[in-house]
């Protein structure tokens, strides 16, 4: 496809405008952010390894009825998703805590949560994404009752999902972000999963070892960032196992 106009450009993607009014090109950069953009890097392959898991499971989710925004991948760095009004919200799902749960309670990391809780964030840079509470989003309108409800009831069964799929290859799900967007439909308009579910959203530990395979590896100085989210890609079948090939990616299936 050729390249179209830059609509919106932000840490770790870009969007273009697609070939109809309704629909979008998103870009995968291999830039890699932390701490609200203040720490940087550029990661080798690593938008092309996010394209792909973002791919792999808004496809399984669809076929579970979760309706998302994604169309189809056009290469290795792009796909073809549908243009919606985001909603102002990051919302996540925690099953184990760690990062700013752990910070904020006291909650000692890796410790397994009574059940699993859903928290909101205001999507905004420039004030670090702060956290509300329900009344805010109802008091400010940035999403009504019917939506929060909506938009709870997916993503916990989103959660239940990815927990089981992840338990199966291997890997414990400690938490993820993800984000909505109203699609304009006949009758009003749909709520949609839009942005991404890939190691740069979601916190996601080897389960007998604890091995962080996500982009806490980035923000802890780690290393290996883009070799981990290999060995996730690998492990959910997107890559084919050749410990011999170097990180160029080159060894990705299905005919990109």
């Amino acid at each position: 496809m050729a390249r179209r106009k830059k609509l919106y450009e932000g840490k770790a993607k870009i969007l273009y405008e697609g070939p109809k009014s309704d629909t979008l090109v998103q870009y995968f950069k291999d830039d890699a952010t932390a701490f609200n953009a203040q720490k940087k890097a550029t990661l080798d392959g690593k938008g092309v390894l996010n394209n792909r898991i973002s791919e792999f499971v808004m496809l399984r989710l669809a076929e579970i009825g979760i309706p998302t925004h994604f169309i189809e991948r056009l290469n290795m760095r792009e796909q073809l998703i549908k243009k919606v009004e985001i909603i102002p919200l990051e919302v996540i799902c925690r099953n184990v805590a760690a990062g700013t749960m752990s910070k904020r309670l006291g909650i000692e990391e890796g410790e397994t949560l009574p059940r699993s809780i859903v928290e909101f964030c205001l999507k905004r840079d420039d004030l670090g994404d702060p956290l509300i509470a329900e009344e805010h989003i109802h008091a400010f309108g940035w999403a009504s009752q019917a939506e929060v409800d909506e938009i709870i009831g997916m993503t916990l069964r989103i959660n239940d999902y990815l927990q089981g799929m992840f338990a199966g290859i291997g890997i414990r799900l400690i938490d993820f972000k993800i984000e909505f967007g109203r699609y304009p439909v006949a009758d009003g308009h749909q709520i949609l999963l839009a942005d991404e579910i890939s190691p740069d959203s979601c916190r996601l530990w080897d389960r007998e070892t604890n091995k962080k395979l996500d982009k806490d590896r980035f923000r802890r100085d780690l290393g290996d960032v883009t070799e981990a989210y290999q060995e996730v890609a690998s492990r959910l079948g997107i890559i084919k196992e050749n410990p011999a090939t170097p990180p160029n990616l080159s060894v990705i299936s299905n005919n990109d």
